[in-house]
């Protein structure tokens, strides 16, 4: 009897040292250091987009319609012959409204609108679109909109640029703590910025309203986690 009570006492022992290594820690913690980085890129801008509107006037309103519809047309081929595709001109807006009399109670005629829409300009031949649509007829004109077609690329070389910049941060951080700088833990791209106008530098037009380029910065901003041991 003494020999199982042993027994039985002993195997308790057992039973709670491993009741204690299973609850302990597993391994120690390991300290990180999260920075943020901002790269950017400035480029030209290549390519100019412009809206062009017809708006006519007229008794009936099928008759502005179909005025209107004449003279957008015009303006269509005018930006064509100028060298647009028409892959790169869309119908904006189409609209219809009626011209009320100075009183306010009867219609006294109709006013169309139909604004259409010319992308992808290359910038130096911009200007003279521009003229070829109002000389077409287009009675106002809205941009430009400037764009740069590596939009991507020049976005994939500011996210760079902000990884580098956020490493330099967190060495400079594990230098002062005096700890060594580990691999990186995780990246949270942020988001990146609309490209950003800056008036520095124009772009020579072929003729026609002048069109200046300008530059325009495109930015990227990551937060990167650090190992540090």
């Amino acid at each position: 009897m003494k020999t199982l009570l042993a027994g039985i006492a002993v195997a308790a022992v057992v039973l709670a040292g491993g009741a204690d290594a299973a609850t302990g820690p597993s391994s120690a913690s390991t300290n990180t250091v999260t920075v943020t980085g901002t790269g950017s890129v400035t480029a030209v801008p290549d390519q100019a987009s412009f809206d062009f509107t017809v708006t006519t006037k007229a008794a009936t309103a099928a008759a502005a319609l179909a005025k209107n519809g004449t003279d957008v047309r015009a303006v269509i081929a005018a930006v064509k012959g100028a060298g647009v595709d028409a892959a790169d001109i869309q119908t904006e807006q189409v609209s219809l409204d009626p011209v009320m009399s100075n009183d306010g109670t009867s219609i006294v005629g109709f006013t169309a609108s139909d604004t259409i829409s010319v992308t992808k300009l290359s910038i130096a031949k911009a200007g003279g679109i521009v003229d070829a649509a109002v000389g077409a007829g287009a009675t106002s004109v809205s941009g430009p909109s400037l764009t740069l077609s590596a939009q991507d690329t020049l976005y994939n070389q500011a996210l760079k640029a902000a990884v580098a910049q956020a490493k330099t941060k967190a060495q400079a951080l594990a230098d002062a703590a005096g700890e060594t700088l580990g691999a990186i833990v995780t990246i949270d791209e942020s988001g990146g910025s609309s490209p950003i106008p800056f008036a520095k530098s124009a772009t020579d037009s072929t003729g026609g309203t002048p069109i200046e380029a300008g530059t325009q910065e495109v930015q990227a901003t990551v937060s990167v986690t650090f190992a540090m041991g």
